[in-house]
């Protein structure tokens, strides 16, 4: 690899990525939409209860960013045999976390919505929603770390099969199941749950078929399930356990946001679950080059090129507003059609088409402050990111409650608040990046 990744490399590296989170953003669009088509309460249902799944899906997605730091880093280092090791453990101690976050979801998790949510409907649907979507979570920590694999060898793409496949499975199980086609029973909730849970299965599959076929994993010895190595999980751990409470913090900022949006309707409640659905989908280039962003600082790094990150993050920053720039374009072009996906009730559209034009122009400071911010867990100096993270939503959510329990805002208006919290995390990220002390540092 040259001295600083080209745009054409840095794009061979993210557009699999780009393909991999567009099939499973597909998935929650699809959801979604069928779902709108089930009922206003069911719709916003899946955001609650889809919300506090992600919340814990994401403390092992942020191990597995760890593991695909520590992987990057030994790449760059030239320590392939070690990359099998890190995978090996990452799937080790995914395999508990799975059986004991499945245990406590089932027993804790209808006392906790329960307490904070003040629609009895919506309530015992997002219980329904839980009481299938948990048990996909040991498929779904495989796939993060298969993904913590794939990124960090910089080796891409097989992540957009696997999504794709994801994605077609999905979407026929939530058309039977949902509905109740083809000879299935109508499930509703439930059956866009179970839905998913499957075709997860099937991607772990595809994932565990695929890297044994492919005889160029056998260098990095991974599969080769070796004894359970305390350095190489403390090591993990030394770097994840910040990410994975990073990630906590941010999701439960988005479930706390919507908790507050639910206390005053189901119906601003439907729309924001549209909203952020399609505001996913508009930012999957942006997860997509920060992804690309992570691995290649820590690579570089591991290299001795720690002078290679800024020219890195400034060429990604560049490619990602001009994606930024063609997706507002053709939002602002078809706003209704795109809301037309997820729901037919044209009150609901003509309600959301605001709040809509108000989050897609977030996309641009949006583009560059997540590299910014990957940048610095790239560098392994993850309880920094944790401390900026921290911060950023700490004055985010001041600015939620606000703006909704004090000044009583329009709904448009309570979506500036992404504004906030993408500047802040930019700005926090950017100071640290031009004047922290990560140059160096070992992993």
């Amino acid at each position: 690899m040259p001295k600083t990744p080209s745009y054409r490399q840095i794009w061979i590296i993210s557009y699999p990525i780009i393909l991999s989170l567009l099939a499973q953003n597909v998935i929650g669009v699809v959801d979604t939409a069928f779902l709108g088509r089930v009922g206003e309460v069911e719709l916003g249902a899946s955001a609650i209860g889809g919300l506090f799944y992600h919340a814990i899906f994401m403390l092992g997605f942020g191990f597995g960013t760890g593991a695909q730091i520590l992987i990057a880093r030994r790449k760059g280092e030239g320590h392939l045999t070690q990359i099998g090791k890190i995978f090996d453990h990452t799937m080790y101690i995914f395999v508990a976390f799975s059986v004991v976050i499945i245990i406590f979801t089932l027993w804790l998790s209808p006392g906790f919505l329960g307490r904070i949510m003040s629609s009895e409907a919506v309530f015992h649907a997002s219980v329904r929603y839980l009481d299938y979507r948990i048990w996909g979570i040991l498929f779904a920590f495989t796939n993060v770390a298969f993904r913590a694999y794939y990124v960090g060898i910089s080796k891409t793409g097989l992540l957009g099969w696997s999504a794709g496949i994801m994605a077609v499975v999905n979407i026929v199980l939530d058309y039977a199941m949902i509905l109740g086609n083809w000879g299935f029973p109508e499930m509703g909730i439930e059956g866009a749950a179970l839905a998913s849970v499957i075709a997860e299965g099937v991607s772990s599959a595809f994932f565990i078929i695929a890297t044994l076929a492919n005889k160029s994993n056998k260098k990095y010895h991974i599969f080769k399930l070796p004894p359970f190595d305390k350095e190489i999980i403390s090591r993990t751990w030394n770097i994840s356990v910040f990410i994975m409470l990073q990630n906590f913090v941010s999701l439960s900022a988005w479930f706390l946001f919507f908790m507050v949006i639910e206390q005053t309707g189901e119906r601003p409640l439907a729309i924001s679950n549209i909203i952020r659905s399609l505001y996913l989908m508009l930012m999957i280039h942006i997860w997509s080059f920060s992804a690309s962003v992570n691995s290649l600082v820590s690579q570089v790094i591991g290299e001795g090129n720690s002078d290679a990150v800024f020219p890195i993050i400034g060429k990604v920053n560049r490619m990602g507003i001009i994606i930024s720039v063609v997706m507002i374009s053709i939002t602002l072009f078809i706003p209704e059609t795109l809301l037309r996906l997820y729901t037919n009730d044209q009150s609901l559209i003509d309600e959301a088409i605001p709040v809509l034009y108000v989050v897609m122009g977030a996309l641009i400071p949006m583009s560059v402050s997540i590299n910014w911010f990957s940048g610095v867990s790239g560098t392994a100096n993850t309880k920094t990111a944790l401390l900026i993270e921290t911060a950023t939503i700490l004055i985010y959510l001041a600015f939620v409650i606000f703006i909704i329990l004090v000044v009583d805002a329009s709904l448009p208006v309570v979506w500036l608040s992404e504004y906030v919290y993408v500047i802040t995390l930019g700005l926090f990220s950017f100071i640290y990046m031009k004047y922290g002390k990560w140059r160096g540092r070992e992993i």
